[in-house]
């Protein structure tokens, strides 16, 4: 199927496009067991009574590619080692595939290959193909409690909220992928000095390698460009100290985690967030049981009050958090511990790899981020993870990266 599923450093305007042209293709439905069965690698679904809303009827019977997500999901609820299902798939071996996730779905003579309560119903979203003959994407295959919020309202809420609370803010970067939506904004007009969080840091991505590589994963270099000029990197280089108020919000309509809100400080040199820990606000995508059927998004009543608490804590969170004593709170509390020299940078990052679980690649990035940077502190290690989180193509482990910048800190 040609429809997109991610985009990386991309300005809100992309963002809500694709995810309208998402929104058209969507499905939900909610199965019983015996209505599934694996074949070639796919997941076939028979018997399932089409789905009727302002769009018109949707047959959903058909063959639907598992994305990486779900077939994580289905090994999960059919005790499959999730590591191996997805060493089938990569080794091609469809036929062992189809062998594991029928014998366990369906059952089987012999009673340990049964999976208990055999008429078991899941909630599956769908993306269909819209042509005929051709194969839909299983975006998740989740419990028929969970509970839908989707991204592209969430994004609306979000920003609604946002609106309600008066605050000036600019998006700086929108992200999407098969499990997660990231959107990260700052108010401009709520600023504070940190001269020893930046106290001698160079932009790294003043680097063309760095900056061609951030620009790589965003598939894009005229964006790249937009982005630069928005932000106004047009001054040289380390001359000033500024940090800006700003938040980012993540929702994933697949079950990867719940909708969170969080804080954090923005470095005008480069674009840098350091997330604020402990201090997020979670939506936990949980709901009554689904019917098998077509899923109506429970009533859309009482999805309308799910988005309006959304709305209402955003409007709250931002007042709180897009302010000056907010920001100059954070700041002083940043800058005690941030000026730690750092005097073996290499067996640093290396002892902070193995207490924040950095891949060896992650390692050897941060460590040329640091050393591209000029700052020998503590703060100049916080810099390099998040410089180099916009560098990998992978926006959930991005945003992983991110919130781990300010522990960083105290580690070293």
């Amino acid at each position: 199927m040609s429809l997109p599923s991610s985009v990386r450093h991309a300005e809100l305007g992309d963002l809500v496009a694709l995810l309208n042209r998402q929104q058209a293709a969507k499905v939900d439905v909610v199965v019983p067991g015996s209505s599934l069965r694996a074949r070639g690698g796919l997941l076939e679904l028979s018997g399932v009574a089409p789905v009727m809303d302002e769009r018109g009827v949707t047959l959903t019977d058909g063959a639907y590619l598992p994305t990486a997500v779900a077939d994580t999901q289905l090994a999960t609820k059919l005790k499959i080692p999730a590591g191996y299902l997805k060493w089938l798939r990569e080794q091609q071996r469809t036929d062992l595939y189809d062998a594991n996730v029928n014998g366990l779905l369906h059952g089987h003579d012999d009673p340990r290959l049964r999976v208990d309560e055999q008429e078991r119903s899941f909630l599956l979203r769908l993306f269909t193909s819209g042509e005929t003959g051709e194969a839909g994407v299983l975006r998740a295959f989740l419990s028929d409690r969970y509970g839908i919020i989707d991204n592209l309202d969430v994004l609306t809420a979000v920003l609604d909220g946002i609106k309600a609370a008066d605050a000036e803010v600019v998006v700086r970067s929108a992200d999407l992928s098969e499990s997660s939506m990231h959107c990260k904004v700052y108010s401009p007009k709520v600023s504070a000095l940190a001269p020893t969080f930046l106290r001698n840091y160079r932009n790294p991505f003043a680097h063309p390698e760095f900056e061609a590589e951030r620009r790589r994963v965003a598939g894009d270099l005229d964006r790249g460009r937009r982005l630069a000029a928005r932000d106004g990197q047009g001054y040289r280089s380390g001359r000033e100290p500024v940090v800006f108020a700003g938040v980012r919000f993540s929702n994933s309509e697949v079950g990867h985690h719940a909708v969170t809100l969080k804080p954090e400080l923005v470095v005008k040199i480069c674009g840098n967030g350091l997330t604020i820990p402990l201090l997020a606000y979670t939506k936990r995508h949980l709901g009554d049981r689904l019917d098998i059927g077509a899923v109506d998004t429970w009533s859309h009543d009482t999805y309308r009050k799910r988005l309006a608490v959304i709305t209402a804590e955003t409007r709250d969170k931002v007042t709180e958090w897009l302010s000056p004593e907010f920001l100059t709170a954070r700041v002083g509390e940043l800058e005690r511990h941030a000026g730690t020299p750092v005097g073996q940078p290499d067996k640093a990052i290396e002892v902070l790899a193995g207490k924040l679980g950095f891949s060896e690649d992650e390692r050897a990035g941060i460590l040329s981020h640091f050393i591209a940077a000029g700052q020998l502190t503590a703060a100049g290690i916080a810099n390099a993870v998040t410089s180099f989180s916009q560098t990998i193509p992978d926006s959930d482990r991005a945003d992983a990266l991110d919130d781990l910048a300010l522990k960083a800190i105290t580690l070293v």
